[in-house]
């Protein structure tokens, strides 16, 4: 069977993450506190630029969270 014309479920896989990527790390900038106005800048970045955004957040972003 081919999804989307590409056979097995691979590429479907794939974009599903890519979907996610984003997706998780805007609940875990909303859900969290920051110092001055880098949530705000952390969520204009992801959605900007929502699979870069979302990889330089998991990256670089986690560590300017208040715990």
């Amino acid at each position: 069977m081919t999804i989307l014309g590409m056979a097995g479920g691979a590429p479907l896989l794939i974009i599903a993450l890519l979907l996610l990527i984003p997706l998780i790390a805007l609940v875990d900038i909303l859900g969290s506190e920051f110092t001055g106005s880098n949530k705000l800048i952390w969520v204009v970045v992801v959605i900007l630029i929502p699979i870069l955004g979302g990889i330089l957040y998991f990256a670089i972003g986690r560590s300017q969270k208040i715990f």
